[in-house]
């Protein structure tokens, strides 16, 4: 096996593991992008609410849903 093709499975595996991580923490996830989309409709004066609520679905979309067999966190 060549270094690149090494690498790339390296790569994979956490890649694997980053969404397990997400998909285990989506709540948590989801739960900071809309205090983070709140502080900034607040501090922006709700001048960009609809820019921001837009973010806040496109990063909630990215966040893989809970996968069964892994008990939510609490």
């Amino acid at each position: 096996m060549s270094f690149a093709n090494n690498l790339k499975g390296m790569v994979g595996k956490g890649l694997e593991k980053g969404k397990e991580a997400a998909a285990k923490n989506a709540d948590k996830i989801n739960e900071a992008i809309d205090k983070g989309g709140d502080f900034l409709d607040q501090k922006t004066h709700g001048k960009y609410a609809d820019k921001i609520a837009k973010g806040k679905e496109a990063a909630k979309k990215a966040v893989p849903p809970e996968q069964p067999g892994h008990p939510p966190t609490a």
